[in-house]
């Protein structure tokens, strides 16, 4: 695990103290993002520089947490689990209530507030609008002061509220100048304040809190304190409402599942201690048996134990044999006094004799597992256990052999590792699509008692995806606001290209428009008339290489002289060829084309035929 940056940390440290926003407790990976994208755009590459920055830029604090909270939400965010809300925990959580007791609900990360109006129109469509203002209070809190005071508003743009179907949009917002504000009767019972779930206390007597994609972005211990804050502030039977990124696999003791699928949650009861000990009934009398009956009775134990036993005396004597031994192994009481060495049963299923020498000079019990026994065509799985009998002078009386019958226990195991080797097939496919998550599927495979610490660490980088996906969600806006004033300015663009080759097209006269290096930009359709070269061939190319009727050597001081800034226009007649092969006189005159600045960046040339040389004759 890579070691955090000191240089990061003293950030983190200078956010905290100076302005109370304790960002420690987030996921380092999407903070030094965040932070970097910001960095980025104010052109710093060190966090020793940024922190500079930020004390010399007071508002820079504001674009800063601006990225870092991401405010991704919207109405009815993933209708399937507010459509489980609606119908199947809200009308419960209700019932348990009565007709005219409040109810208390908490947004947690409300960020701009679409969440907090989402719970307000489910519950008044459930209570009506009047109960719903008599009996509800939704608790709508965030870090974010910039995105609560949006929220405070209540208005939004017509795409924000897209996600509100067209019957509730129509109901619970007045549509003002294109856009939505919700209904000010019922915005009364929302209240936004702001609340940091790492640092500030909860709520009390919640009923239903609602913290969606936001735990996410804290680590493991923060998401843990922030957890067990929540439990104290819902009320008894309380239900939680989370994201699809979160699972809380590892806080059972906090709250159980609803419906893991749609992330809904029940707080767990608190477990009182059970007093009143001092109430119960006395124990009843034990009443003593005689000693021949307790002798019975212990024979009769070891006669009906659920587990084969055969136990031998100090010379190797069969002794007793209970009945699961008769059942499991074919001996019986006639077998009772022969030597144990005799029997079957003294090598198989296995050799017992040495293990029944080490017991009796070890004076310990000897185990041995993993002992098959093939009974016909079945096979038992065995763990015997060969334990010495000692009297009170510690002189050894005989041994007892009991054979444990583990065959279920076994099959048990050998589906657990089928299953697990099928957990492993799944995880490798899940692998596939995902590298990040390689390392964690195969930390599942080890053991069933990992598997929790195993999913906590999936679901660790599902929210890291998540966070990926939100901010990418929230530079694709960012893109699309860009796209949206680029295509605006293109828009104009094209208009003023068009109007200006309307004004070159309807002029009667030639136009052409030079560089300081002479060379033709402009060449319009009236200059085509008269010298027959077209637009294509002379944008591009210097003045006096082109072919035409005109002679450009005597045009060029003309256009030097414009081009040094001599004052007033620049004009020459001159007699040339039309494209018709006419001779003609043309006034040539040359204005300069001024940028920024006033500084002269080209030169105007307009020609226009004067009269034809014939005409000059007559």
């Amino acid at each position: 695990m890579s070691q955090p940056d000191p240089g990061f940390e003293a950030l983190l440290q200078h956010l905290k103290q100076t302005r109370g926003f304790d960002f420690t407790g987030y996921k380092r990976s999407s903070l030094v993002r965040r932070v970097a994208r910001r960095m980025s755009q104010v052109g710093v590459s060190e966090y020793g520089d940024y922190l500079d920055h930020l004390e010399l830029h007071a508002e820079e604090f504001t674009a800063l947490f601006n990225t870092i909270l991401i405010n991704v939400t919207g109405f009815f965010r993933d209708a399937d689990a507010w459509e489980f809300l609606r119908t199947e925990v809200l009308p419960d959580l209700l019932a348990s209530k009565g007709s005219t007791e409040p109810v208390r609900v908490w947004s947690a990360g409300c960020a701009s507030g679409e969440e907090a109006y989402t719970l307000a129109i489910v519950l008044a469509e459930m209570l009506g609008p009047a109960e719903f203002r008599d009996r509800v209070k939704i608790y709508a809190t965030d870090v974010d002061e910039e995105a609560l005071s949006y929220a405070r508003h209540g208005t939004y743009s017509e795409r924000e509220v897209g996600g509100v179907p067209d019957e509730l949009r129509e109901r619970y917002f007045e549509q003002v100048g294109g856009r939505f504000t919700f209904r000010k009767d019922l915005r009364r019972s929302v209240i936004f304040g702001r609340n940091d779930l790492v640092q500030d206390a909860p709520i009390s007597r919640i009923d239903l809190l609602v913290c969606r994609n936001t735990l996410m972005y804290f680590n493991a211990e923060t998401q843990a304190r922030i957890l067990a804050r929540f439990h104290f502030g819902l009320a008894e039977h309380g239900v939680l409402f989370l994201g699809k990124a979160e699972m809380l696999l590892s806080h059972g003791s906090l709250f159980l599942p609803v419906d893991l699928k749609r992330r809904t949650f029940r707080k767990t009861p608190r477990v009182s201690p059970q007093n009143g000990t001092l109430f119960a009934d006395p124990p009843p009398l034990v009443t003593r048996s005689s000693p021949e009956s307790i002798d019975l009775l212990r024979d009769e134990a070891v006669l009906a134990s659920p587990l084969a036993q055969v136990v031998l005396n100090g010379e190797g004597i069969v002794a007793v044999v209970n009945r699961q031994a008769e059942v499991l192994f074919g001996i019986s009481m006639r077998d009772v006094g022969r030597p144990f060495r005799d029997l079957e049963l003294s090598y198989r299923p296995l050799e017992l004799r040495r293990h029944i020498e080490k017991a009796l000079d070890e004076r310990r019990t000897v185990r041995v597992t993993d002992v098959t026994y093939h009974r016909g065509p079945e096979v038992v799985h065995l763990e015997v256990q060969v334990s010495p009998l000692v009297g009170g002078d510690s002189e050894p009386l005989g041994v007892s052999v009991a054979f444990h019958d583990v065959t279920d226990f076994r099959r048990l195991q050998d589906e657990l590792e089928q299953a697990n080797r099928q957990l492993e097939t799944a995880y490798e496919e899940l692998q596939s699509t995902n590298e990040e998550l390689e390392t964690t599927n195969e930390e599942l495979q080890s053991t069933v008692e990992e598997l929790e610490t195993t999913n906590e660490e999936l679901q660790s980088t599902n929210e890291e995806l998540e966070t990926m996906n939100e901010e990418l969600q929230s530079t694709n806006d960012e893109l699309q606001t860009i796209n949206d004033e680029l295509q605006d300015r293109t828009s104009e663009l094209d208009r003023s290209n068009e109007f200006l080759e309307t004004i070159l097209t309807s002029l009667r006269a030639g136009v052409v428009v030079v560089g300081t290096e002479l060379v033709v930009q402009v060449w319009n359709h009236q200059a085509e008339e008269l010298w027959g070269l077209r637009r294509d061939e002379a944008v591009g190319e210097h003045l006096l290489n082109l072919d035409i009727g005109l002679p450009l050597d005597l045009v060029r001081p003309v256009v030097r002289g414009t081009l040094a800034g001599e004052d007033g226009p620049q004009e020459v007649t001159l007699a040339a060829v039309n494209r018709r092969g006419r001779t003609i006189e043309v006034r040539v005159v040359a204005s300069p084309l001024r940028g920024d600045g006033g500084t002269v960046v080209g030169a105007i040339l307009t020609m226009e035929e004067a009269s034809s040389v014939e005409d000059l004759v007559h």
